[in-house]
């Protein structure tokens, strides 16, 4: 793309919004394991928002664990890039200086190590995904089968995974009389600076165990709930940053105007004033966290296998196909029923700004990115409701239907025969355990057997096993629109 590339607030032309600051006045304060576009639209956008209010040495120095081509795309533009935010009434650029440099660590380990060694980090944060870290949920202990672990755990001083430069980087801390930094999880797992801390500490007690209780006296360990939708950028994308900025900007990126954090505050090395930038502080996230896995992120799983089968390319799509918004309505009027009362929260408004949000035309969402890392996202996104509703005697319908959806997609084929990859960490395991199973019974047995992934609640159930495999043969026999008319109509 030829023209002149962003490099600095001065470089803009256009009609944008511009840091409240000089960036290069502000040092570092917090590295970020994974930097890619929900980062960049989300965490980095309240950091900016927070050093233009309040100040401090609080800009992000950015790891990429495994790609190389986001710090490619920022470090010539000296980090700033350019955040587009669309919904119906039009688009509206942002730029953002709070990343000062983004470090390829599949081409420098050292540098990665060094960064979060260095003292003046006070706050790691993550948005690696869910399958990136290697821990298991159930056990809160480590994976040893993740490659990253495995390898990590046999070269602990040279790590490439989350865990092991984590424990890595803490050690050299220790090593050096420097205090530890706060780590803050921003994926969406429950209880996530939970789950995290048991990953550092296990992965630690594994090589060093004075270090494992150093991290588990000295480390904090946050939980946080995010919630920004985020699509992948596109040649549009770009094509709109430059017409905005007047300058090409290889890393802009797309969102929609609505932007969610809730904190934990458990900070021990200071923090951002992301309150200046609207980030809401609490003692406990789990209820929050609650809503927006079961809500937000079960219908986005939900409407992301009904929909891709059913040829539609973008969750908008999905929301303009009236038998398919009206499931989605009927999950999140379940998912709702799953939850505590919430003191300030109406499920019923959270529930209908979700639905606008589903629906904002100018978001292109896609279903099949939002559909991969199903074998992840399952267990607390749908399982752990349907649970829940089943205890309570609730309507398991709608997250049978659900399970239903990504068990068809499972099989790798659409009603027309078009063939597509799962894009699922358990792809390889979950092709093989349907080879030459045929029938919804056989399928749903077979998945649900599954290890690690189904609770033994539902796995012996025969309400909730024949709701699911119901609901798959009506798929199977007749066709995925057959299944959504057949669903709709149960539920008016």
């Amino acid at each position: 793309m030829a023209g002149k590339r962003l490099g600095s607030i001065h470089d803009v032309e256009g009609d944008v919004a511009v840091p409240a600051y000089d960036p290069a006045a502000y040092g570092n304060g917090i590295v970020h394991l994974g930097v890619g576009a929900f980062h960049r639209a989300h965490q980095a956008v309240y950091t900016d928002e927070a050093i233009g209010q309040k100040g401090g040495n609080w800009r992000i120095i950015g790891v990429s664990l495994r790609a190389t081509d986001i710090a490619d795309a920022l470090n010539p533009q000296n980090g700033f890039y350019t955040v587009l935010e669309r919904d119906a009434s039009g688009t509206r650029g942002r730029l953002i200086g709070s990343i000062s440099r983004i470090i390829a660590a599949a081409r420098d380990r050292h540098a990665s190590l060094a960064a979060l060694a260095d003292p003046d980090v006070r706050v790691v944060t993550l948005t690696v995904t869910e399958k990136a870290y290697g821990i298991d949920r159930t056990a809160m202990q480590v994976d040893l089968d993740h490659p990253a672990v495995a390898r990590d755990l046999a070269a602990p001083h040279t790590p490439t995974g989350v865990l092991g430069l984590l424990t890595q980087s803490l050690r050299l801390r220790r090593q050096a009389g420097a205090p530890p930094y706060t780590v803050l999880c921003c994926d969406n797992l429950p209880d996530n600076g939970a789950l995290l801390r048991a990953g550092v500490f296990d992965f630690a007690r594994r090589i060093d165990p004075g270090l494992a209780d150093w991290i588990g006296a000295q480390v904090a360990f946050p939980s946080c709930m995010v919630d920004r939708i985020t699509p992948a950028s596109t040649d549009a994308t770009l094509a709109d940053a430059r017409r905005l900025t007047g300058c090409v900007d290889l890393a802009a990126v797309e969102t929609e105007p609505f932007s969610q954090w809730v904190i934990e505050d458990l900070f021990t090395a200071g923090r951002p004033a992301w309150e200046s930038a609207g980030a809401l502080f609490v003692s406990d996230v789990k209820p929050y966290e609650a809503m927006k896995l079961r809500m937000l992120n079960g219908a986005h799983s939900m409407l992301a296998y009904a929909g891709f089968l059913s040829s539609c390319k973008y969750v908008r799509d999905v929301m303009a196909h009236p038998g398919l918004r009206a499931l989605v309505e009927r999950h999140l009027q379940a998912a709702a029923s799953t939850l505590p009362v919430l003191q300030g929260i109406d499920f019923n408004v959270y529930a209908h700004d979700l639905i606008n949000r589903f629906a904002n035309p100018a978001i292109g969402h896609e279903t099949y990115q939002i559909a991969m890392d199903g074998t992840e996202k399952l267990p607390q996104r749908i399982l752990s409701p349907a649970i829940e509703a089943m205890r309570e005697g609730q309507d398991i319908r709608p997250f049978a239907f659900a399970v239903a959806c990504w068990m068809r997609y499972c099989l790798g084929r659409t009603d027309s025969g078009e063939t597509y990859a799962l894009r699922d960490p358990r792809e390889a395991e979950i092709r093989a355990c349907l080879e030459s199973a045929s029938t919804a019974d056989a399928i749903t047995a077979r998945l649900h057997n599954l290890p690690d992934l189904f609770d033994q609640r539902l796995v012996s159930s025969n309400l909730w096993c024949s709701g699911v495999s119901e609901r798959l043969e009506t798929m199977l026999r007749s066709g995925i629109a057959a299944a959504i008319s057949t669903e709709t109509s149960a539920c008016k």
